[in-house]
């Protein structure tokens, strides 16, 4: 089942980017755009050189010229091959600097000032990497400390493409309370994650953020990889048939159907304040849906609703309550985009910039694609408002306007997904990652899961074929690749049983243990019931980081919390043996918690639990002859088992038995 998720993904239009010829041949069209700048934009001023490695210099010239890069004495030649791109690999001074770069050819050249070597970690995944700074915990206080002249920072541009993209937007910027604010702020993962290992190293070090609120891991995988894995054959195949087509990229196959089918939203769109809606039905709302004939089908409706405001208006944002909405909508306000969710049904809350709405008539326009009999609207009627600054509240709920767009019934077709924001196979691959390599890095973090974890059992072989993909992309070896297990979220469940998010976060485990050089930051302990983007983002950084010290930088150091190993059979009990018990298992709480006991039956019961050494027994009178045990094993868990190190036991479970994801695909 989709979890209810109470915070909402809301996401800004996507750029409209134009196709440009077949795949195999973008290289060589880009080309012949004069735009193709010199050097990368991933060299730069106050960037981070990779200590310990030949470092990959690249950009675009004639064909034939001959490009020299110097750095510290040290120099290397390069020649632009056919398809303009030069690539010369330099051999960097000692950590430390600044140091000055000097890229010349006969036509130009550039200097790069200000520029360290130290080591470089590549900060990829959805919304929990991305969330900056300033929205975690003691943000406002964590910025004002964020003076960190060794610690550079580079956030990639994000941005969508059907075919490999040559050029990263985003520039490298010393780490300062105005940088890591700017905008949406810096992840605040990397940041602590950074910030850690400066502390213990004392090295400069780089961090590039490579992500994208939502995205599946497929997204961040190339096509030829996800071709081999044979599950996303069919959306790759309709990429290519839209990116043949030519037009925008949006990277959600929703937006491409609704461009064919939404009238709405096509030539005068419905959403405009001058609309002339007299001809509408006069609906109610919450409802609508069977004024309109479609009350059980499938279908896209357009809704309108005018209202006054006061003269003058309260100065600051106000927010637009929708309540839940199944499947998805987008809200315009006097014919300007302002939300649109489409992830899960929720509470929609969307936050209104100044100057959208105006004193006197205003115009709410909402289009609204139903998939369920009685879907649509599901709020209570006093949960539809607009929410001033001053906390004053115009009602919403009642008498609108209302239109049909689409009638979806079969056998009128539906799109693949219906995500309104990037989640398509390999088009963040290409679009933000490709166009980072090679560039010499130490390894990466890796934060995502959540838009995953219905396809958990998928992802037990997705992950670690993103994690090859990757490598080979930036032609390093195995270098280190550390995994958040997600947080708690949701709220605690009254019986043990089976659960999507305990799958997936088995799956990042699983990987972890079985790939190379790879390391699993467990933060169970983190987390909130009511939001999928918790604030406490230090304690993340910061387990990353110790992964990093323990096995990449070879710090004798605690780097995880118990471990399972095995599992003894014991008259009437459980005996569950741990590795990583540093310092002795330790209880935190009342007593030890969040062990659940399964019989022949596989009918699951709370256990109870007590230490013995580095071991802990659990048994349940509900289940004399226990088969199978299992701790953690939901999405909301409250942590209980740590070491002495702190560190929290990692969830696992003693049993093989399918789980809820194991058939779970989504085409």
């Amino acid at each position: 089942m989709r979890p209810k998720h109470s915070c909402i993904f809301i996401f800004a239009c996507m750029a409209l980017l134009a196709a440009t010829g077949d795949r195999l041949t973008l290289a060589a069209a880009e080309t012949n755009n004069a735009s193709l700048p010199f050097v990368s934009p991933m060299f730069g001023d106050n960037m981070v050189l990779q200590r310990g490695k030949a470092n990959r210099f690249w950009g675009w010239a004639k064909p034939g010229q001959a490009v020299r890069v110097e750095i510290a004495g040290q120099t290397a030649t390069a020649v632009t091959g056919p398809d303009g791109r030069w690539q010369a690999e330099v051999k960097v001074p000692a950590p430390g600097g600044p140091y000055t770069v000097k890229i010349t050819g006969p036509e130009q050249s550039v200097v790069l000032h200000e520029v360290l070597v130290g080591d470089v970690w590549l900060c990829g995944g959805q919304s929990n990497m991305e969330l900056g700074l300033g929205r975690t915990r003691n943000g406002d206080e964590e910025i004002k400390l964020a003076s960190h002249p060794e610690i550079r920072l580079f956030m990639v541009r994000q941005h969508v493409s059907y075919s490999p993209a040559a050029v990263p937007q985003g520039s490298w910027k010393i780490c300062s309370p105005q940088t890591v604010a700017e905008g949406a702020g810096f992840s605040a993962v990397a940041y602590f994650f950074g910030r850690k290992l400066q502390d213990e190293l004392h090295v400069p070090i780089g961090l590039i953020e490579d992500c994208w609120g939502g995205t599946p891991a497929e997204s961040w995988m190339s096509p030829e990889t996800l071709h081999r894995l044979k599950d996303f054959d069919a959306p790759l195949a309709e990429i290519e048939r839209l990116h043949a087509k030519g037009g925008p990229e949006y990277g959600s196959f929703l937006m491409h159907w609704l461009d064919e089918y939404d009238a709405g939203s096509q030539s005068n769109t419905w959403a405009a304040a001058g609309l002339d809606d007299a001809g509408w039905k006069t609906v109610q709302i919450p409802g609508g849906f069977s004024e309109l004939g479609v009350a059980d089908v499938p279908s896209i409706c357009w809704f309108r609703k005018v209202f006054t405001l006061p003269d003058p208006l309260p100065a600051g944002q106000a927010t637009l309550c929708l309540g839940s909405i199944e499947k998805m909508d987008t809200a315009y306000l006097n014919g300007q985009w302002v939300g649109a969710s489409s992830w899960v049904e929720n509470p929609r809350a969307y936050v209104i910039k100044n100057g959208v709405l105006k004193p006197g008539r205003n115009v709410l326009a909402v289009r609204v694609f139903k998939l369920k009999p009685q879907g649509g609207f599901l709020a209570k009627p006093d949960e539809l408002r607009l929410v001033l600054r001053n906390q004053s509240v115009i009602p919403l709920a009642g008498e609108w306007k209302g239109a049909l767009s689409v009638d979806a019934r079969p056998p009128h077709p539906l799109p693949l997904t219906f995500e309104n924001y990037p989640t398509m196979p390999a088009i963040l691959y290409e679009g933000m990652l490709e166009p980072v390599a090679p560039l010499a890095i130490t390894g990466a973090i890796w934060y995502q899961g959540e838009a995953n974890a219905e396809r958990a059992y998928q992802y037990r072989t997705l992950l670690p074929a993103m994690i090859g993909d990757w490598r080979k992309l930036f032609g390093q070896g195995d270098f280190p690749f550390d995994i958040v297990s997600l947080p708690a979220f949701m709220h605690h469940r009254d019986q043990p049983g089976d659960d999507a998010w305990a799958e997936l976060r088995e799956a990042q485990a699983l990987t972890a243990r079985n790939v190379k050089n790879s390391g699993l930051a467990v933060t169970i302990d983190t987390g909130d019931p009511d939001n999928i983007h918790p604030k406490d983002k230090k304690v993340v950084g910061e387990r990353l980081a110790l992964c990093a010290l323990a096995g990449e930088y070879g710090k004798k150091i605690s780097d995880a919390g118990p471990t399972f190993t095995s599992v003894e059979h014991l008259p009437g009990a459980l005996k569950i043996h741990f590795r990583h018990t540093d310092g002795g298992l330790v209880v935190k709480g009342d007593k030890l918690e969040e062990f659940a006991v399964a019989g022949k039956d596989r009918q699951w019961h709370w256990a109870d639990a007590r230490v013995e050494g580095d071991s802990v027994v659990v048994s349940s009178p509900m289940a004399p002859d226990p088969q199978a045990a299992r701790y953690a094993w939901e999405a909301g868990p409250a942590a209980t088992l740590y070491n002495g190190a702190g560190l929290p036991a990692a969830p696992f479970r003693t049993d093989d038995w399918p789980g809820i994801t194991a058939n779970h695909k989504p085409w």
